[in-house]
């Protein structure tokens, strides 16, 4: 690829239909990445249908093998099975994919990226010239953006996290759901349950992702192991961490409470001033008006906010100030997916 490619990429995005693949084309726009040529993809339904980025009008093409031909760059948020059969397809063509799914992410080989936490891991891969970048799991990046420079500065032992995932995780289709619910039980109805087997709406219930043997799910186990190789943890570094993940009946962003013990002591006031100075997190930690971080607060935004820092009174002794506990939000489909992309795409400039 030329310069004058390399300043104007010609651009893909596959999955463009989709929630994730809206908000990619809104991340685009708004961070004006530069774009030679924009090709739009998704499945054979909506060949045709047209879309309208930068006040100009596309047509939606249909997904082939033949889709990546002279693309530089490929975004994918079709899920897994279709970046597992296209992916691979479109880096032998020469695009340089970023893949929103989990098909990847484990991967040997495969840079799983987080542009504020290891940006380092794209350093081997060339715009348009092949090769995978992993976009990590939601949970995970709106979990490591103010997690990672607290561990830079104490070394996370152990990390306890609960998730509050809203419906803009499992897609378009689950957030019409708990909006076409919402309506149905205030009027009294049965609510309709396609998109998850139980009410949603007003409810709360485990993250609908598999069990496994251990009684951890796959979302849950995702936070684990995502969270070791970005870290770059072996198994003689391993950070201990366990995680619960619920979804909750809130449109847009997850919220997230965490539990920390650190190597060495780290005060909640010198954690809020790291957290203060680290890129892509706002502090929202209002104690006298007991103002902290929401979903609201997040939906729309591109930082991570973090609020309710403060020590763990469950340690003390020795171990007084290794603990924190800390409370954040981050939109699902910005940082937790769309934009944490695009971001790896500017690594790449």
């Amino acid at each position: 690829m030329n310069q004058s490619t390399l300043n104007s990429p010609s651009v893909a995005v596959v999955g463009v239909t989709g929630a994730v693949g809206q908000e990619f084309l809104a991340v685009l726009e708004q961070r004006n990445f530069p774009i030679g040529k924009l090709t739009l993809l998704a499945s054979a339904r909506s060949k045709g249908k047209t879309v309208t980025f930068k006040g100009k009008e596309y047509t939606i093409e249909e997904l082939t093998e033949d889709s990546f031909k002279d693309v530089d760059l490929a975004l994918f948020s079709a899920g897994g099975s279709i970046s597992k059969r296209f992916a691979p397809i479109a880096s032998d063509a020469g695009a340089t994919v970023v893949d929103n799914s989990s098909a990847f992410r484990m991967t040997d080989g495969v840079p799983l990226v987080v542009p504020e936490v290891n940006p380092e891991a794209a350093g081997g891969i060339e715009l348009g010239k092949g090769g995978i970048i992993a976009n990590p799991n939601c949970s995970t990046i709106i979990m490591l953006v103010p997690v990672t420079p607290l561990h830079r500065e104490a070394v996370v032992q152990r990390m306890v996290v609960s998730t509050y995932q809203a419906a803009s995780g499992a897609g378009a289709a689950a957030m019409a759901e708990l909006e076409q619910q919402t309506r149905e039980v205030l009027a009294g109805q049965k609510p309709t349950c396609d998109i998850f087997t139980q009410q949603y709406a007003f409810n709360l219930f485990s993250h609908n992702s598999d069990i496994g043997p251990e009684g951890y799910n796959t979302e849950e186990m995702k936070m684990v192991r995502e969270t070791h190789k970005i870290w770059g943890q072996d198994a003689s570094s391993k950070t201990a961490i366990t995680a619960t993940c619920v979804r909750v009946p809130v449109m847009r962003a997850h919220a997230e409470s965490i539990n920390l013990r650190f190597e060495k002591p780290l005060s909640a006031d010198a954690a809020r001033e790291i957290l203060r100075n680290a890129p892509g997190v706002s502090i929202i930690d209002e104690r006298q008006q007991n103002r902290f971080p929401t979903p609201l607060d997040a939906t729309g935004k591109d930082d991570v906010f973090v609020g309710r820092v403060r020590r763990d009174i469950s340690l003390n002794g020795s171990m007084t100030d290794h603990g924190l506990d800390i409370f954040v939000c981050g939109d699902q489909l910005r940082k937790g997916a769309a934009l944490n992309a695009v971001q790896i795409a500017e690594l790449l400039l």
